[in-house]
């Protein structure tokens, strides 16, 4: 007995349960200050915070629940692991519009923290119906998904913000409980039963799921690699607006169109370019041109001196979208179809450990240098050490994806 064989639109669940999560992330954010300065009677400096406590407890609980929910799709199943987190993040969010307390804001964090480890589960389901030709290419449509939620999200809570503080959540959790509705009619599963294991506590968590990837040459190194790239990427969420602000003195509007212009560069690349780039040169290869650009494109960022600069280097570093679709792909092809899921758990787990050192790492290196008159005044330092991370991503992963290891696309 197999698993149904995936429908066509399977696909695009599966990138719709991306975008509605981006962009119920980027709903709320908007209003989220407002909303903690109401709830919790506090300041702007005390509400700011707040929620970076707030954002603490999401990445903590992602780091700890990605691999239970990524080895509970190995032995379930992806399709009920995935409706379920969905289901989740809808009460999720309509707990936080209706929250009370400060405190109940922080169990719908704590809640979104558990259903955000779904991209394990999502990205095994992605594993398990493409060829290991065009997982890259799948899993760079799931990455223009991240790109799209990060352009509408913003801008459609600011529009929903105008009937109530507590509007976007409201919309952030309908879109969610529809898109739940929508896949328990339209997704089959993925997993055959013959590709199931038994749950196995020992491995689902980050530590255990680590020691598992001891037994697959090559997978904790590329592992190591993703984590530095994910470390290094976190410079633009963490300082974009602090750094434009400080080296260009813009305004809010001027920083949403750059983030806008980010998103649309980021959208376009890994929905169009990733496929057709990655099977012309294969997955490795696609994965240094993708830091290459990127790392070229953070120490252009720590250099530029007029608006040109950095929009040119925003336009290069679009290319970085190779990188981590092309990274997945090459570990999706070194583990079984039976630890797909756990292998998935385990990166959402490195992902969300990332987004808690790299911001504190970036800030404070951008605060250290931001103050004019300071001594060592260079707003571009956290852009800097990023394009050294960077650096040395791109020299681990071409010593540990040798020749042998490079796929290229056959002559035609």
């Amino acid at each position: 007995m197999t698993a149904a064989a995936p429908r066509p639109h399977a696909l695009v669940f599966i990138c719709l349960t991306v975008l509605i999560d981006t962009i119920g992330f980027g709903i709320v954010m908007p209003v989220l200050p407002d909303l903690l300065m109401k709830v919790g009677a506090v300041s702007l400096n005390e509400a700011t915070r707040i929620g970076g406590y707030l954002l603490i407890v999401y990445g903590v609980l992602q780091f700890f629940c990605g691999p239970v929910l990524g080895n509970l799709s190995d032995r379930f199943g992806r399709r009920p692991v995935l409706l379920l987190s969905l289901v989740a993040f809808g009460i999720d969010y309509l707990l936080m519009a209706f929250a009370p307390t400060i405190a109940w804001l922080f169990v719908g964090r704590a809640v979104a923290g558990v259903a955000g480890a779904v991209y394990g589960p999502a990205g095994a389901y992605i594993a398990d119906i493409s060829t290991p030709e065009k997982r890259a290419q799948s899993f760079g449509m799931m990455g223009a998904m991240f790109g799209i939620g990060f352009i509408v999200g913003p801008a459609l809570g600011g529009l929903i913000a105008t009937f109530g503080l507590r509007a976007p959540f409201i919309a952030a959790g309908l879109l969610a409980l529809a898109n739940a509705a929508y896949g328990y009619f339209a997704l089959p599963e993925s997993l055959a039963p013959e590709n199931r294991r038994l749950f196995s506590l020992a491995r689902a968590n980050p530590f255990g799921a680590f020691r598992t990837f001891l037994k697959h040459p090559g997978v904790l190194a590329l592992i190591g690699v993703m984590f530095g790239w994910q470390l290094a990427h976190q410079v633009y969420p963490a300082t974009w607006g602090f750094f434009a602000k400080a080296r260009f003195d813009w305004s809010p509007r001027d920083i949403g169109l750059s983030l806008a212009y980010v998103g649309m560069t980021m959208a376009v690349v890994q929905g169009l370019l990733v496929g057709r780039i990655v099977k012309r040169i294969g997955e490795a290869r696609a994965a240094m041109l993708g830091i290459a650009t990127g790392t070229a494109a953070f120490i252009a960022n720590a250099f530029a001196t007029e608006v040109w600069m950095v929009y040119a280097a925003m336009t290069l570093g679009a290319l970085q979208g190779l990188a981590y679709a092309s990274m997945q792909a090459l570990l999706s092809q070194r583990v079984p179809p039976d630890s797909q899921g756990e292998l998935q758990g385990g990166l959402a787990s490195m992902v969300s450990v990332a987004a808690i050192i790299g911001p504190l790492v970036m800030t404070q290196t951008l605060a250290n240098h931001a103050e004019p008159g300071g001594g060592a005044y260079f707003p571009g330092a956290a852009f800097l050490l990023a394009g050294g991370i960077g650096v040395i991503c791109l020299a681990a992963l071409a010593f540990i994806t040798p020749p042998r290891a490079i796929r290229t696309a056959p002559e035609t």
